[in-house]
């Protein structure tokens, strides 16, 4: 074990851990205090180090998620949902069913194929509601204008899906988790971009590229190749 913990820079406290919580599969066993542990396990405490450290999941997320990892669903368009549900957790029930109503409606109008018992919608509705109830008005209009980038999200998600069915479900749930930090990072980088091209002349400037280009005031004219420099 103290190899396993070199290998991957998780303390040996910990790897017990995920072994009493059955996320880390035990090595083969050469005695009664001693066992092997392979490749499998090092990509496996990665695995586990990515999602809880990097992704900030739970340890109860955690196991969902490698459990849909390790029994992948047969049909290959499952993928999501299984991902999703395995993401998502329990979801509170919504206080304001007209509301959850209206969600649904907004989601037909969009032509989105979602199933009638996907979680996600409460939980969309229950944001929507928090929102508002804490005075950011997310109109129906706003959120189409969110799902319109998120359509195009998807698409860039779903191009870079493995063919493999087994890597295809572990990629598309441990891409989620590390993507999904990528997503909000770049979206405040874009709201200080819109923020100073609002401001003009007076906000940020972008940042110079790596390579300088070369000055072309009268005294720092460049050499011209047969031209000694003046």
């Amino acid at each position: 074990m103290s190899e396993l913990s070199a290998a991957t820079g998780a303390p040996v406290a910990t790897l017990k851990f995920y072994l009493r919580e059955g996320v880390l599969h035990p090595g083969e066993s050469l005695s009664r205090t001693q066992a092997r542990y392979d490749e499998s396990h090092v990509e496996r405490v990665r695995l586990i180090r990515a999602l809880m450290d990097t992704g900030g999941l739970s340890m109860a997320a955690t196991r969902s998620v490698l459990a849909a990892v390790d029994d992948p669903p047969p049909e290959r368009h499952e993928l999501l949902g299984v991902a999703a549900r395995a993401l998502t957790g329990d979801t509170a029930p919504v206080s304001d069913p007209e509301l959850t109503e209206r969600t649904w409606s907004w989601i037909h109008e969009r032509g989105w194929h979602i199933a009638p018992d996907e979680t996600l919608v409460a939980r969309l509705t229950n944001q929507v509601e928090a929102a508002r109830s804490a005075g950011i008005d997310v109109t129906w209009e706003r959120l189409g204008r969110y799902a319109d980038a998120m359509d195009r999200v998807a698409d860039a998600d779903i191009a870079s899906v493995p063919a493999d069915r087994g890597e295809a479900l572990r990629y598309v749930v441990v891409g989620t988790v590390m993507v999904d930090p990528v997503l909000q990072t770049l979206r405040r980088l874009a709201h200080q971009n819109r923020s100073a091209g609002s401001v003009g002349k007076g906000g940020p400037q972008p940042r110079p590229a790596a390579t300088a280009a070369v000055s072309s005031s009268p005294d720092q004219r460049p050499e011209t190749p047969g031209q000694p420099a003046r």
